[in-house]
């Protein structure tokens, strides 16, 4: 299969939308961004063996290479619109290139994301995607708005991902991972939250690299601090089912990345005003803690009393091995 052959395929896969003025098959794509909107962009990139591992279904690696990058968008509280996208495979494969598609497409069709461009080479298997999305002028949702005394709140449950990471190299097979897997391989960015939580979020960050690793960069932004409870971290049935052991979890939970979840500060004056914004888009969410003058981060049992801190706060790419 030849390289235009390939992007032909990928091509057939596109989607349209109104704004797209030139999209795939010249050498740069043509976008008409909405009269009072700022552009958002975000760029992510996937490796086998670092990402995720040999084997994953393509479909699935089609799905997880845009939904890391809507996931950005969804913390910036914006609309996600176009995208690109940079394939290089050690050869030529129809069938992954198909089924690749198909699961890009189908995270594509369902936020109305248009693909318009990219390329694609050979070498090792890695996918990279960069986005663009809009949000009104002056409203985008930033890591460096949280004040002191703000609710720290994250949608969704921790450590789903990361456990189907720990059990898989424990020598558990994927397929017997059951729901934990879906939560690695196609992972739900939660851009129906990032839109909600506009106007009321102080600051908003994806986790990504870990809870305790992302709120790090929240935290150093805003110039705060966070007292954390140990005991509100939402956790799954299913995980919960998987690791019994509470400090098993929590570890999980706390450095295991992967979650693609949103953790963000807001007022408590605007806490029952963030329930119902959440839960008019079916969004669970949390109260995890609170923000604190300072920099320190602590992480407190049920009687308010200090835990040790992990050592490892996350996932680094040139310190963490291979997946």
């Amino acid at each position: 299969m030849a390289e235009f052959s390939l992007i032909d395929r990928l091509r057939q896969r596109a989607g349209s939308r109104p704004d797209v003025v030139l999209g795939i098959g010249d050498d740069a794509a043509v976008v008409d961004p909405p009269r009072g909107r700022q552009l958002v962009l975000a760029v992510d990139t996937l490796v086998e063996g670092v990402h995720f591992a040999k084997g994953v279904p393509a479909s699935a690696i089609g799905w997880k290479a845009l939904a890391v990058n809507l996931s950005d968008l969804a913390a910036m509280g914006a609309e996600p619109a176009v995208a690109l996208l940079a394939l290089t495979l050690p050869g030529s494969n129809e069938a992954f290139v198909e089924e690749f598609a198909a699961g890009f497409a189908a995270l594509a069709d369902t936020h109305r994301v248009a693909l318009v461009g990219g390329d694609t080479t050979r070498g090792p298997l890695t996918a990279s995607v960069t986005v663009l999305g809009y949000v009104p002028a002056g409203r985008a949702i930033t890591r460096s708005g949280a004040q002191p005394g703000d609710d720290l709140w994250v949608t969704g449950t921790l450590g789903d991902a990361a456990g189907a990471l720990a059990l898989w190299k424990s020598g558990i097979p994927m397929l017997r991972t059951g729901a934990l897997r879906e939560r690695l391989d196609r992972p739900t960015p939660r851009l129906g939250a990032g839109l909600a939580l506009r106007g009321l979020a102080t600051a908003c960050i994806d986790v990504s690299d870990g809870l305790l690793a992302d709120l790090g960069h929240l935290l150093a932004m805003s110039g705060v601090g966070a007292d954390l409870d140990a005991d509100a971290l939402p956790t799954s049935a299913a995980f919960r089912d998987a690791f019994p052991g509470r400090e098993a979890q929590r570890a999980l939970q706390l450095t295991g990345g992967d979650d693609y979840e949103l953790c963000f500060s807001a007022p408590p004056s605007r806490r029952e005003a963030v329930q119902a914004a959440l839960a008019a888009v079916a969004t669970p969410a949390t109260r995890i803690g609170s923000l604190t003058r300072g920099a320190r981060l602590r992480l407190l049992d049920a009687d308010r009393l200090p835990l040790p801190l992990p050592a490892r706060r996350g996932w680094d790419h040139f310190t963490d091995g291979p997946a």
